[in-house]
């Protein structure tokens, strides 16, 4: 179904076959792979996810799924990607897939000539990357402070590097005479010293600060061009996108495990799912779990290779804040529902709140997004 003509700007809302196929395959491998105790068991590992499940997931072709087939990837474009993300939220499935997806999507959108198709090969064959992109902790800032000097050094430091430890390959985010570049820098070229752990309140991710300074890169290895500027602003709103999505699976999960908990709790001899004071904050989750997927799908509708539209920005920009509020707010009523246990980490509540932490600050909480939409839809 397709609908347009708002005064908002575009409502298309579609589901494609080849999404429906990669929903139904994604659910399927995560719900075998990634039950909640395999989740909990992987919690205190050092890479926080299984290297054998990351395998078959390049198997299955995911992390070149939305490059182009020229690279190898599937071509299935970067909205195929969005149910795969939405089924590993649903199973709080950990990996480095969403940080080398992010990474491939920036290269590919910013490249000016095929000249970094060798690189897009080997991250669509399933080399983990990951792009260097905060400078400080705040999500919402856009100054670039890491510099690449004319004789090819970096200076600087980029912090909450996702997936830093496993990557292979580190997509910097840098300035050369105030113009965004992107520098591309191999995993064996940042020394063990300049790397430093950082821990999230998400316990399924890893991230990394790391100090990129004194290392020098060669000139094939910098990205320049008014293409840079385009692809970092799409990067922004395709990363809101997709951890949209995957919160949107995480809330429908918590929801679940909220759910099976009122049918089976007892208190005064009757069960507490029978009370209305918890059934309708349970029926507005869902509400705000199907209004995710109704903002995600949108978006995913109005995403193409060319650098996002209007539209698409409104779309992706609409889904996190919807995603984010959702996903929060099935945390926090897990947590009261379950009562005193809901505060125990034995808890299994606890990771989706935790999950709902991090994921309100990704790529911009709330907040920042209705600042960028009042704008957007209002100063017409």
């Amino acid at each position: 179904m397709s609908v347009s003509g708002s005064v908002l700007g575009s409502t298309a809302l579609s589901f494609s076959e080849d999404q429906a196929m990669v929903l139904d395959v994604a659910r399927s491998f995560c719900r075998d792979k990634s039950t909640i105790a395999a989740v909990r068991a992987l919690l205190e590992s050092e890479q926080g996810f299984d290297p054998e499940i990351w395998r078959q997931m390049v198997d299955m072709g995911w992390p070149g799924m939305a490059l182009p087939e020229a690279v190898g990837g599937s071509g299935l474009g970067i909205a195929a990607m969005v149910p795969v993300m939405e089924a590993m939220g649903r199973s709080l499935l950990g990996g480095p897939l969403l940080s080398s997806v992010l990474a491939s999507q920036l290269l590919l959108r910013a490249r000016e000539s095929p000249a970094e198709d060798a690189l897009l090969a080997t991250l669509a064959a399933g080399a983990p990357a990951t792009v260097a992109l905060l400078d400080s902790h705040d999500w919402g800032a856009s100054r670039i402070r890491c510099e690449l000097g004319a004789d090819g050094v970096l200076q600087g430091s980029k912090q909450q590097v996702m997936d830093a430890a496993v990557a292979e390959w580190f997509v910097v985010v840098a300035q050369q005479a105030g113009e965004p570049v992107l520098v591309l820098v191999a995993a064996a070229d940042v020394p063990v010293s300049a790397r430093r752990d950082h821990s999230l309140i998400d316990c399924t991710r890893r991230a990394q600060a790391i100090d990129f300074s004194a290392i020098k890169v060669a000139e094939a290895a910098v990205v320049r061009g008014p293409r840079v500027a385009s692809a970092l602003r799409d990067l922004r709103l395709l990363g809101a996108l997709l951890v949209a999505a995957e919160a949107g699976g995480s809330a429908a999960a918590c929801l679940d495990t909220t759910v099976e908990y009122l049918k089976t709790r007892k208190q005064f001899g009757k069960l507490i799912g029978s009370y209305q004071a918890l059934k309708h904050p349970c029926v507005d989750i869902l509400i705000g779990v199907d209004s995710t997927r109704s903002f995600v799908y949108h978006a995913a509708t109005l995403l193409t290779e060319d650098a996002l539209d209007r539209d698409a920005e409104i779309a992706c920009r609409m889904a996190k804040t919807q995603a984010t509020e959702t996903l929060k707010f099935a945390g926090d009523r897990a947590i009261q529902f379950h009562g005193g246990m809901g505060f125990t980490w034995e808890c299994d509540a606890q990771l989706y709140v935790r999950r709902a932490q991090w994921t309100q600050q990704a790529f911009g909480d709330a907040q920042h997004h209705r600042k960028q939409l009042a704008s957007l839809l209002l100063d017409r």
